[in-house]
């Protein structure tokens, strides 16, 4: 199979999957229309990329592109969209990073603590000024607001417990029992986590509903001198409303993600926010980058290649149909011969009823297998016994509605 890799990747992770019998192109440097030319020369069915953005022209340079792996947990830098349209699945490394996001997630909530970078640039400069910088607030028995209670943000709950700090938070699936078990205080909403926390720390996936979700009504409810720290998505906070906040309330700032970054590893960037209150801390986009964190995700990658060499099936994919519109469930019970299921989806095809999903289930000795087929549309007695009685390897047929189950079984 053939694999182009269009980003850094570490050397391990290539080395196995040319061990696996992938035919590896390595190129780091490529990304737009270099990457989109590359993809249409190698012809590779697998395209691998961490930052590098895939656009729809990429996804569409060549037919046999049909799985893209973001080696890392986010994956708004691809056209989910066009690869949808594309019958493209795209999968990623959810979870891998957790402990390197959350290291800097404390690097950055100490370095606000104690002012690190304002003490070493006057140290740099030849000012000694002991008494301004031995005022650090300290952070056991502070409260931390957690917004985000995925792996990332419960790694970041696990280090604030060895801190001593007392702990809120709110995510969609929080429930009580979770809570308990993080030992900390579930919240109805993000604003009341903000208005009950001295630093509120945002973990939270990029999605159509947490887009802007950090909103000025939730900045409004800090109080004042409080830390905000955003190592997730740029998408999720408002940032005009972080710009006002952070001079009005004279906040702390620490990021690690923006609007508009750069795509490449090196370039000019402007950032607006970096000047918008007293006290802000950034970092460039490195929350995943640490080796342990990036021999994590090649690792993964080369998990999720494998199984799609071995099974077909894309593992941590990201944007299959949750619910598709099947309505009806066929099983046909057959022996394992070849014609039958062609025989079958020709009989389905020509009533104009449309195959929304299948599944042949070979059991064990090979001799028969069982063929689930959710349909659209229903289908009627007379197609049911013609699909059971014309072709001598099928036992039985059932049919139901998928609503009800309500089984019609045609031995």
């Amino acid at each position: 199979m053939k694999v182009l890799i269009a980003d850094k990747f570490e050397e391990s992770g290539v080395e196995e999957l040319r061990a696996a019998g992938c035919d590896v192109t390595h190129d780091p440097e490529l990304s737009g229309d270099s990457l989109t030319a590359a993809i249409k020369q190698t012809r590779c069915r697998l395209l691998i990329v961490r930052g590098t953005r895939v656009t729809e022209a990429a996804l569409t340079a060549s037919d046999e592109l049909g799985v893209v792996v973001r080696a890392g947990a986010g994956y708004n830098t691809i056209d989910l969209v066009a690869a949808s349209r594309r019958s493209v699945l795209v999968a990623n490394c959810p979870g891998k990073n957790a402990v390197a996001v959350a290291e800097l997630t404390f690097a950055l909530i100490l370095g606000l603590d104690r002012l690190v970078v304002e003490n070493v640039t006057d140290l740099r400069e030849g000012c000694w000024n002991k008494k301004r910088y031995a005022k650090a607030r300290g952070l056991k028995g502070r409260t931390l607001g957690v917004v985000g209670l995925g792996t990332i943000g419960c790694a970041v709950v696990q280090r604030a417990a060895a801190f001593e700090m007392n702990i809120v938070a709110w995510s969609r699936s929080l429930t009580a029992e979770k809570a308990e078990r993080l030992g900390l205080i579930a919240c109805a909403s993000p604003a009341e986590v903000a208005s009950r926390c001295d630093i509120l720390t945002i973990h939270l996936a990029a999605a159509p509903e947490t887009k802007g979700l950090i909103d000025a009504d939730v900045l409004n409810r800090l109080k004042a001198g409080a830390y905000v720290i955003n190592t997730a998505r740029a998408d999720v906070m408002d940032y005009e409303a972080l710009a006002v906040a952070a001079g009005e309330r004279d906040l702390r700032v620490g990021l690690d993600v923006y609007p508009d970054e750069p795509a490449t590893g090196e370039a000019r960037f402007r950032c607006a926010i970096a000047h918008s209150g007293p006290i802000v801390y950034g970092t460039h986009h490195i929350g995943a980058s640490t080796d342990q964190a990036q021999e994590a995700i090649a690792a993964e990658t080369v998990r999720i290649v494998k199984a799609y060499m071995s099974t077909g099936r894309v593992e941590n994919c990201v944007n299959l149909c949750q619910r598709s519109a099947a309505r009806y469930v066929l099983v046909v019970r057959h022996r394992n011969r070849p014609g039958v299921l062609a025989y079958t989806l020709h009989a389905i095809s020509h009533a104009g009823v449309n195959v929304e999903e299948m599944e042949n289930v070979i059991c064990e000795g090979a001799e028969s297998a069982s063929a689930q087929i959710k349909l659209d549309a229903p289908l009627d007695d007379a197609l049911l016994r013609e699909i059971r009685d014309g072709n001598e390897h099928i036992f039985a047929v059932s049919f139901a509605s998928i609503d009800d189950r309500s089984d019609a079984d045609m031995p």
